[in-house]
């Protein structure tokens, strides 16, 4: 499946430019993933390369489809220089693996937990995962592949994410925006949910 990795590589190139920085990460009985890190104005961008390879599958299949199946990559954007944010990269080759090591299917609305910061001193230890289209279009494939979606990650304060599960991430979503809340800023506090 490297031609799939080889087109979600040039996709990510067009929407986003070149990448200033790689890592690779692999996981025991798992596909390697790499981190891209790319630089826009004051803002850094990482996105995964690899989920995508292989199509997620439902873990309550016995034999998962080798090409039909949801596919996506995760893309994290934060503010450069207020934290060390580069060590982001191995949570998010967790996040990438998951569909291979825990059998879950990613997609919008969803929380992804890694039980540790996001990097040092970050006050988060999970994401919620956007809903694709926004700033890398889908890459569609030729059928039966189902296309390729680039889901951004929003990250979430430990309460946020409890009041998530509580209220959906709609609600979460739309406390963010009435608050004004800039979720790329990789020190912000928690938002209000009185």
């Amino acid at each position: 499946m490297s031609d799939v990795l080889e087109l979600v590589e040039a996709r990510l190139r067009t929407a986003l430019g070149e990448p200033d920085a790689r890592a690779a990460v692999t996981f025991l009985g798992t596909d390697r993933i790499e981190v891209l890190r790319f630089m826009d104005g004051d803002v850094l961008r990482y996105a995964t390369l690899g989920m995508s390879a292989q199509p997620m599958a439902d873990p309550t299949v016995v034999v998962a489809d080798p090409l039909r199946g949801p596919r996506a990559e995760l893309l994290l954007s934060v503010r450069a220089g207020r934290a060390d944010t580069d060590k982001v990269l191995r949570p998010l080759a967790v996040l990438a693996a998951s569909p291979q090591v825990e059998g879950v299917v990613v997609a919008s609305g969803a929380s992804l937990d890694v039980g540790d910061p996001l990097w040092p001193g970050a006050p988060f230890t999970s994401v919620l995962v956007g809903a694709s289209g926004g700033l890398v279009e889908d890459l569609e494939l030729d059928e039966p592949r189902e296309p390729v979606r680039f889901l951004p990650l929003l990250p979430m304060t430990p309460n946020e994410a409890a009041w998530k599960r509580v209220h959906g991430a709609e609600a979460l979503q739309a406390r963010w925006l009435e608050r004004g809340t800039d979720l790329r800023d990789p020190l912000r506090t928690g938002v209000a949910l009185d």
